[in-house]
């Protein structure tokens, strides 16, 4: 007969990692893997039951996104330990690539998931500096170390260069998701293509595993006793004085900007 003492029964822990904002590499991003790695590692390192993802990104930077992504991937292979991603408002590009690392993915009904592709924008500003009398001097040792230069008119092979870039960061992309989702992908022609799916959608194509909320999902997996322990970048009080506030109100507008190419 086994004795059970309830002042000794452990109830089951799942470490909670908030991933929200955009992914770069650092400035103006608000996530990337410098700022988000030691949170990781704290809630993989008191082997709790399950490490959930909370995400709320509409992507950035591929090699960022790729490397949280793959410390995410790394623990829960060397610990033994699942790992869910809940999607907020969106997991789009990047955000879905750190999502994809997750062994199942859960969203709202209204949630944004996808993007599948790769973006590189620019401008052009060398019809104006020409209306203006301004004269571009540039000089360099490598005849590719100006490549789409904005005060330099476009050319066709470094538009051809820079395709090239972003067809191979794309093939990682696709790489990356097929190994993660496997079989639970559908034969969706735009599936690749850059295309957004809202949440019941999104499972049908394989990009989610259902519909969900952290809570009642994570209940339902390991317990009505399970307990939540949370992790985050922590923001210094002095990012909020002088050139960080600028860098802050900067990154706010930029992020703005990418949430409302997704329609939020």
């Amino acid at each position: 007969m086994e004795l059970r003492l309830p002042f000794l029964s452990r109830r089951p822990v799942v470490s909670v990692v908030r991933m929200t904002g955009m992914i770069g590499a650092g400035g103006r991003a608000t996530l990337n893997d410098r700022a988000i790695a030691p949170a990781i590692e704290r809630a993989f390192a008191r082997r709790p039951a399950a490490v959930a993802l909370e995400i709320n990104s509409p992507g950035g930077s591929p090699v960022q996104s790729s490397l949280i992504g793959a410390r995410v991937r790394r623990l829960a292979d060397e610990k033994k330990i699942p790992v869910h991603a809940f999607v907020e408002d969106v997991a789009a590009s990047g955000g879905y690539w750190i999502a994809a690392a997750a062994d199942d993915i859960w969203a709202d009904t209204g949630s944004i998931v996808g993007s599948i592709g790769v973006i590189s924008a620019s401008f052009g500003a060398h019809v104006f500096l020409a209306r203006q009398g301004l004269e571009r001097r540039i000089y360099t040792a490598g005849k590719s170390k100006t490549l789409l230069d904005p005060f330099e008119p476009e050319k066709p092979e470094d538009v051809a260069r820079i395709r090239r870039v972003l067809d191979q960061m794309h093939g990682s992309f696709i790489d990356h998701v097929k190994t993660r989702r496997g079989d639970r992908l559908a034969d969706e022609p735009d599936l690749y293509t850059g295309e957004i799916w809202l949440g019941k959608a999104a499972q049908e194509v394989g990009l989610i595993d259902g519909i969900g909320h952290i809570a009642p999902k994570l209940r339902e997996l390991y317990g009505d006793k399970v307990r939540f322990r949370r992790y985050g970048v922590k923001r210094p009080l002095f990012g909020r004085l002088g050139a960080a506030a600028v860098e802050q109100a900067l990154a706010g507008i930029e992020e703005r900007a990418a949430y409302a190419r997704l329609g939020l």
